[in-house]
């Protein structure tokens, strides 16, 4: 009985590694799960003081359960039992794709990264680049039913969307973008998912996807989740506010019923001196590709002449960036008045072209392009009721701010002469100025 018993010293550690294991996840796990639960709690209470709408309970909860939450909802569950009737699946592997899905879908909000990190990162960069303005903010928007699920409805310029209106809206509440398979890279996709975004599938046509995407969104809006879309897609081509696909506007429509908390949509317009994807998007028209991508050595090499151009004291390296926000719009009193999913589509595009601010870049680019004044320009775009955001002094200041930036950008030649290469980049940054007078006359 009290014999010395020999075992192998590989054996040992490997019960010793084992038992390690039992402690951690028996008595360390629990109490570092609490202590950093009660953290959290903390920065969320202190958040909270300061939001206009606060952080949803909903979106703290743990990734797991609402990824077993959204499993098991009955319509995903009848989609899942649809699936396997018409592919002949067994029930179990239709299940088990769509709890893929539901895991590629659902977010990991942190109230700690988006509120500590994200939202200052966002601040940064976009001072880095720009001279940020914002339009004045309407009345109504301080009347909006703080029990109303809120979505922001923007058009899509570029990347940086994400970036300026993140900071733009930190001090009132915390966003939930859609994000496009553009981000599902390793870390990108950790960190976007940490700030609250959920990804989707462009143009997927895979039903039960689709069907389990849509109750995400349903749930999200039914729990007042602040959202954020592009209802046009993707990135504009030609530097006009597009019209709106369906998408995730159906799937709030469809989701929304009456005595059900009312959705409220905020349009936003967003307007850039200078678009950092400008030349991709412009050969994605000509070319007819929506598909594009960056080099990697491009990115490299703007990044390194945009360093060396802040160390040597610049600011505002692509000149201003500004952000109109319009009249909020009742989903639920739309619908009274009787109107159908495509005529509140058009409606809130509508709105938001109505906010794009007009920009001394734009606004000079039009003049060049039609070959008259900026001072024409800007008297006709009051009038049409255009929100302007043009530098201190007048039009003579922004056709000289203008010219600048398109000297820089290669646009015009030294002496204001637009150059025929260029035509394109030109009619592009023209573009917004144009669909304004043209919507005015309608």
């Amino acid at each position: 009985m009290f014999e010395t018993v020999e075992i192998p010293v590989w054996l040992l550690i490997f019960a010793g590694v084992l038992a390690g294991i039992a402690a951690l996840e028996r008595i360390i796990g629990p109490g570092l799960r609490w202590f950093f639960r009660r953290r959290m709690e903390r920065v969320v209470a202190r958040v909270n003081e300061r939001l206009d709408r606060k952080i949803e309970p909903f979106k703290l909860m743990s990734r797991h359960d609402w990824v077993v939450r959204l499993l098991y909802d009955p319509k995903v569950l009848e989609a899942v039992a649809e699936h396997a009737a018409e592919t002949g699946v067994p029930g179990e592997v239709a299940l088990a794709e769509a709890k893929a899905y539901a895991r590629e879908i659902v977010p990991a909000f942190s109230a700690l990264f988006y509120f500590g990190f994200a939202t200052r990162a966002a601040r940064w960069l976009s001072s880095i680049f720009f001279r940020v303005r914002v339009g004045k903010l309407p009345a109504e928007l301080a009347a909006v039913d703080p029990n109303a699920s809120v979505v922001f409805v923007m058009n899509h310029r570029s990347n940086m969307d994400y970036v300026l209106v993140t900071w733009l809206v930190s001090g009132r509440t915390a966003l939930s973008y859609a994000v496009g398979e553009w981000a599902r890279v390793w870390p990108l996709s950790r960190l976007i998912r940490a700030m609250g975004a959920y990804f989707i599938r462009r143009g997927s046509r895979n039903a039960l996807y689709r069907r389990v995407l849509a109750r995400y969104v349903q749930m999200a809006t039914a729990e007042g989740t602040v959202q954020a879309v592009f209802p046009e897609g993707g990135l504009s081509l030609d530097g006009r506010v597009g019209p709106a696909k369906m998408g995730l506007l159906s799937y709030i429509w469809a989701g929304w019923h009456e005595g059900g908390r009312d959705v409220v949509f905020i349009p936003v317009g967003i307007a850039y001196d200078r678009v950092l994807e400008d030349s991709l998007l412009v050969r994605a028209a000509r070319t007819g590709q929506r598909r594009f991508r960056p080099r990697l050595w491009a990115i490299l090499r703007d990044a390194f002449l945009i360093l060396l151009k802040r160390a040597g004291g610049r600011k505002h390296l692509f000149g201003t960036a500004a952000a109109g926000f319009g009249v909020p719009i009742s989903l639920a009193a739309f619908r009274a008045a009787g109107g159908g999913p495509e005529d509140f589509a058009a409606r809130l595009m509508a709105e938001v072209e109505a906010v794009v601010p007009m920009l001394a870049v734009p606004l000079t680019a039009a003049a060049l392009s039609d070959d008259v004044s900026v001072e024409d320009l800007a008297a006709r775009l009051r009038a049409a009721g255009a929100v302007l955001k043009l530098p201190p002094g007048g039009s003579d200041r922004a056709r000289e701010e203008g010219l600048a930036m398109l000297r820089l950008r290669g646009l015009v030649d030294e002496k204001g002469l637009p150059r025929p290469e260029m035509r394109d980049l030109l009619e592009f940054y023209a573009a917004p100025v144009r669909q304004r007078l043209a919507a005015a006359q309608e």
